[in-house]
């Protein structure tokens, strides 16, 4: 077991000392330093919480941090159930064996002690803000700020996705795809619908890699290839395609 010690409390975080190195902490408890997690790390975290790790708490930490490091962004209670099962833990999959591994509940504590960030339904956060700390370029080709459309006025992100869902239709995405040059057609209502169908399942809507996984195990490799989603959105299957469903910007996206 690594000798650690609780240095200082601040009201900008604590520090704890992991085999003679000095760890900062968020005011949250996290690691404010992702790069310094290990082992001894996340058994100090989860002592000062009053829990000894054992195989199952391992099992869950190092799911959630293969999870990370493979979409750069922390799985969602659901899809940290489902990768569970599909890793072969069954017996972690129930939400009530998860909390009472970590009672501090396994999304917060459990990536505090995994050293990843806490993951967020996209409901979470604040929409109106959310993504909406640039400005859109002249070049965008989507919609920025608000646009007219049968008599209504929509406002949207500075990435073109509504603020407001409850207005989304059909009719609005062919309008809004028509507007960066693209008629929606069977194929592109494939992914539409998948990204919403995952997105009123999950709470999140999936960025690309996310996407790409789970289109694949359902839909098959072929329709879940880069070259057929990016050729149906240029602009990226799920950026782009967020836009046309009537969905948030996914979290940690990266299109390319």
């Amino acid at each position: 077991m690594p000798q650690t010690a609780n240095i200082v409390n601040f009201p900008t975080g604590a520090t704890l000392e992991v085999n003679g190195k000095h760890i900062d902490l968020l005011p949250d408890g996290g690691l404010k330093n992702l790069a310094d997690w290990n082992e001894d790390v996340a058994r100090a975290i989860a002592s000062r919480a009053g829990i000894e790790l054992g195989d199952d708490h391992w099992a869950v930490i190092h799911l959630m941090r293969k999870y990370y490091g493979e979409f750069n962004v922390s799985p969602v209670r659901k899809l940290l159930r489902r990768a569970l099962h599909a890793e072969g833990h069954e017996q972690l999959v129930d939400d009530a064996v998860l909390d009472g591994l970590f009672p501090g509940d396994v999304m917060v504590q459990g990536s505090k002690v995994a050293g990843v960030p806490v993951p967020h339904l996209d409901a979470e956060l604040e929409y109106k803000t959310y993504g909406a700390t640039k400005a859109a370029t002249a070049q965008a080709g989507h919609f920025t700020d608000s646009f007219e459309f049968e008599g209504k006025t929509f406002q949207v992100t500075h990435v073109g996705n509504l603020l407001d869902m409850a207005g989304w239709n059909e009719r609005l995405a062919e309008f809004m795809a028509e507007k960066e040059d693209i008629t929606l057609t069977d194929e592109h209502w494939e992914v539409l619908n998948f990204l919403r169908s995952f997105y009123f399942e999950y709470g999140i809507t999936p960025m690309v890699k996310i996407l790409m996984k789970h289109m694949k195990e359902e839909l098959g490799e072929e329709r879940a290839s880069r070259e057929h989603l990016y050729q149906l959105f240029p602009k990226g299957p799920s950026r782009q395609g967020s836009r046309f469903a009537g969905l948030p910007e996914p979290q940690g996206c990266i299109d390319g």
